[in-house]
């Protein structure tokens, strides 16, 4: 009857139990040292990891591989951008296992955008930690499928990237894997609440490794690494870099998947979803930059400025986590407009929020305000206008067919204290966005909006947010970009955008086309006299018939 090895813990034979002594070679000796001292040296001689064509076998680094684990280990902060199917986590976990095996009582927390992600990603650790040598081994205490404990006093912690996850611990290191797909909302909560804690010892290490996903808080990272506006090191590889991967396995790729995923996927392109109503190009080319003040949720881009008209759009949510209010303040002095404030917040209660729109705009000049009013943001606009008084709210009347007409008072038609997020308005709102975007009319400064953006996608016959993202500060710009097109605002600020875009567009055609001699602008016919624009924004041209004429 075979007997049960005491030194082993519960039973597996491959995993050492604590308080176990070890005697140790010369050679040995020699050898702990050298893995103690390299990293890179450790992982090659002793590593070894499952391959799908081989099964267990010893992890042999390429070149890229070895350069990060060299990375991690010279600096505090690392942020990743890496290519699919790259071996970026198992890279990761090789050197973590070094980081717990010769540094005592550390702890580590592996983060994943799914709990049993990052509970895979410790397996595989584990799985590394079982097949090396028994005198490398620190003693196991507990070994389960979350977290591990070593004798030596360091542990191991696999959850999802939450605050909830590692909050009230001391972590050592912060292992972000995949973090471009953590939804934006947890990725805030996140950093806004635990990272300011692990992060301000003097060896913590944040180690951020994904495939990007869109313009999220990892794309902020990597941007704000690249122009060394953070203390993290960017570390970029091309998909080429990859052995096996040429030309002819970039063209299988793109035949079996498309192109726009090959370029996010293996390119490592920032280019969000697929279908957004901007072009990604143009999102791309659009640069963000750091307000100049941020308080209580409020980014404030460019100070008031008493010579200058602003307009403020706010969209209302019923103040729960899934949804934001929120509101944006622009500069319609001149084009192109330029957005100068900014809040958003998802626990303020609707009570709460017209006293902050009312103390920002009177601040901007007591600038014209205008509520979405659909569900409870009636009763926000209701509170500015009765309770606290507010000369500039806009309002909308309904009339008939041409649908909602902004105004400032109930003049006629069933008027409401702001505007209704019709299906009409969308549509209307949502074209004119994007041409102001992409014609450089409206200029974004702002990070969270482009976030947005970048999974504001076709829907049907529509455009929302993609799942698992929202849309709330892109429902305040475009219901701005609906207001734009209305004859009252073009009043407010004497500046009729439909028009001089027409006529832009209409010279830029005339150039493009003149080299072929057939533009003709129609001055010259003496069947069309001068036209006219009417107030929602269709263009009339009276025709004179001549009698003579045959037609």
């Amino acid at each position: 009857m075979a007997t049960t090895d005491v030194n082993q813990y519960l039973g597996n034979p491959l995993l050492k139990k604590a308080n176990v002594p070890v005697e140790f070679t010369k050679e040995q000796i020699q050898e702990y040292q050298k893995c103690m001292d390299d990293p890179v040296y450790f992982i090659q001689e002793h590593m070894k990891i499952v391959s799908l064509d081989e099964g267990l076998v010893p992890f042999k680094m390429y070149d890229f591989q070895q350069n990060m684990v060299q990375t991690f280990h010279d600096n505090r902060f690392t942020i990743c951008k890496l290519p699919r199917q790259s071996g970026k986590s198992t890279t990761i976990i090789a050197y973590l296992l070094h980081y717990v095996l010769f540094n005592p009582n550390v702890n580590v927390a592996i983060l994943a955008n799914k709990s049993s992600t990052a509970r895979d990603i410790l397996g595989r650790l584990q799985l590394g930690y079982e097949n090396l040598p028994k005198w490398l081994q620190q003693g196991v205490i507990s070994w389960n499928k979350g977290s591990l404990d070593l004798e030596n006093g360091s542990s191991i912690l696999a959850a999802s990237t939450s605050a909830s996850a590692i909050r009230g611990g001391s972590y050592n290191i912060i292992f972000l894997d995949e973090f471009a797909y953590v939804p934006s909302s947890l990725a805030e909560e996140f950093f806004s609440s635990v990272y300011p804690t692990i992060s301000s010892g003097k060896s913590t290490k944040v180690m951020i490794v994904s495939t990007p996903h869109g313009m999220n808080m990892f794309y902020k990272l990597w941007t704000d690494a690249q122009n060394k506006k953070n203390d993290y090191i960017p570390l970029e590889v091309h998909w080429s870099e990859v052995p096996g991967r040429d030309e002819v396995w970039k063209e299988e790729t793109i035949r079996n998947t498309s192109q726009a995923q090959f370029n996010s996927e293996f390119e490592c392109e920032f280019l969000g979803s697929i279908d957004t109503l901007i072009a990604p190009h143009k999102l791309k080319q659009m640069p963000y930059v750091d307000p100049i003040q941020s308080h209580a949720d409020l980014d404030i881009f460019e100070r008031p400025d008493e010579k200058k008209t602003y307009f403020l759009t706010a969209d209302v949510s019923r103040g729960t986590s899934q949804d934001y209010s929120a509101f944006l303040v622009l500069d319609v002095t001149e084009m192109p407009y330029r957005i100068v404030a900014k809040y958003r917040n998802n626990e303020i209660k609707p009570l709460l929020f017209p006293q902050k729109i009312h103390e920002v705009a009177k601040a901007y000049n007591n600038c014209f305000v205008l509520v979405e009013v659909n569900d409870i943001g009636e009763q926000v606009a209701n509170s500015l206008q009765f309770d606290l008084e507010y000369d500039n709210l806009v309002m909308a009347s309904m009339r008939g067919r041409a649908g909602q007409i902004l105004g400032a008072g109930f003049s006629g038609g069933k008027a409401q204290l702001g505007v209704r997020t019709t299906k009409a308005v969308k549509r209307i709102g949502c074209s004119n966005l994007k041409q102001l975007i992409e014609s450089d009319k409206l200029l974004i400064p702002d990070y969270d909006i482009m976030n947005e953006l970048s999974t504001f996608i076709v829907k049907g016959s529509s455009h929302q947010a993609d799942d698992g993202c929202t849309d709330d500060l892109v429902a305040c710009l475009f219901i701005f970009a609906w207001a734009v097109d209305q004859t009252y605002f073009k009043e407010l600020t004497d500046n009729d955008i439909r028009e001089r875009m027409y006529k832009e567009q209409q010279n830029q055609l005339e150039q493009d086309m003149a080299p072929f001699g057939f533009v003709d602008n129609g001055l010259d016919n003496p069947h069309l006299e001068e036209e006219e624009v009417d107030e929602y924004g269709n263009r009339w041209t009276t025709v004179v018939r001549d009698h003579n004429t045959d037609w």
